[in-house]
């Protein structure tokens, strides 16, 4: 949801002003200022443009979760800077992060290089997601995407898949409940997208430079 108060948190988190905002929404600059105290609603024209300048829809992918394979964060191949970012069509919390499928024991609901948004911080009990699946971290650090259901000891869990064997009575040290799934070919339509509005945003950067 689009408001005020993220708007708000996303100036503050980007450093870009309130006056680069009003310039990109092609509002007076007055007009932040009011839909910020209230005054003012945010007009369905303008939505993606503040998603763009306070990039709202950008989440970053921070690595691999496994269906089917074992990921383990310590031998995990990943750039300190993650795998990239994706830029969904709408906004998102900044409390959330993105990881990979890696693996097919989770099909045919999810494949190998989709993408998942989950939440960073884990919001409930564990008992909220018996019967539910999530990315998770196991106490001796691996990392799945499985269906959790209560274990037969307390504070364990038995991990299941739609294609493999159960992974039974573990403990959990995390679990990212999952808000948004993309399928591989999504991913993919969506980075071709951002790959095209990197490059005309370059071609356009160019021409001013040679104005000059």
């Amino acid at each position: 949801m689009l408001d005020a108060a993220l708007i708000e948190r996303a100036l503050e988190k980007t450093g870009k002003s309130k006056g680069g905002l009003a310039r990109a929404m092609g509002v007076r600059a007055g007009a932040v200022s009011e839909i910020l105290s209230g005054i003012r609603l945010i007009k369905a024209s303008e939505i993606a443009p503040i998603m763009e300048y306070l990039e709202l829809n950008s989440v970053p992918i921070v690595g691999r979760v496994g269906a089917g394979a074992s990921i383990q964060p310590e031998l995990e191949q990943v750039p300190p800077e993650g795998l990239g970012e994706i830029e969904l069509p709408f906004p998102m919390t900044e409390e959330t992060v993105a990881f990979e499928v890696s693996g097919d024991s989770m099909l045919p609901k999810y494949e190998n290089g989709d993408v998942i948004v989950v939440y960073r911080e884990q919001r409930y009990p564990l008992s909220s997601f018996y019967g539910e699946e999530a990315a998770v971290r196991l106490k001796t650090g691996e990392r799945y995407l499985k269906t959790i259901e209560r274990g037969s000891s307390s504070g364990t869990v038995n991990l299941k898949s739609f294609n493999a064997k159960p992974i039974n009575g573990v403990k959990l040290e995390w679990i990212g409940e999952i808000c948004v799934t993309l399928p591989r070919g999504q991913i993919e339509r969506l980075r071709g997208k951002t790959a095209a509005k990197g490059r005309k945003s370059a071609r356009a950067q160019g021409g001013r430079s040679s104005e000059k």
